[in-house]
């Protein structure tokens, strides 16, 4: 991977970093508990709080893609960074966006 490439790719987790921040900040607002007094109907309540359980589970895995993204931006610099542990052939920086964690190619990520 070329400097260039690198610096692109850093700046790309950045910018996913960015947005999963503004991610988690809306679904902290989703998430808050229903008040139990809230006179808002039965079908109604449950339907609340089923919103809010779908807006938890959207914002744990929105903490942990933060934190893979990170973690990622940490390693961009590393010479063995976004090779494939495998076969040593690049890994496409869109798949390492998608799933930063991602250590193998398609094609190893495939045969396993």
């Amino acid at each position: 991977m070329t400097s260039e490439e690198r610096q692109e790719l850093k700046r790309g987790i950045e910018e996913a970093i960015e947005a999963q921040k503004t991610l988690i900040a809306s679904l902290s607002e989703t998430s808050k508990p229903v008040a139990p007094d809230n006179a808002i109907g039965r079908l109604s309540r449950m339907e609340a709080l089923n919103d809010r359980a779908v807006s938890e589970a959207s914002l744990n895995a929105a903490r942990l893609k933060l934190s893979r993204l990170e973690t990622a931006l940490g390693k961009v610099d590393q010479a063995d960074f976004g090779l494939c542990v495998s076969c040593d052939n690049p890994i496409p920086p869109g798949r390492i966006l998608l799933m930063p964690e991602v250590t193998l190619c398609v094609p190893c990520a495939e045969k396993d």
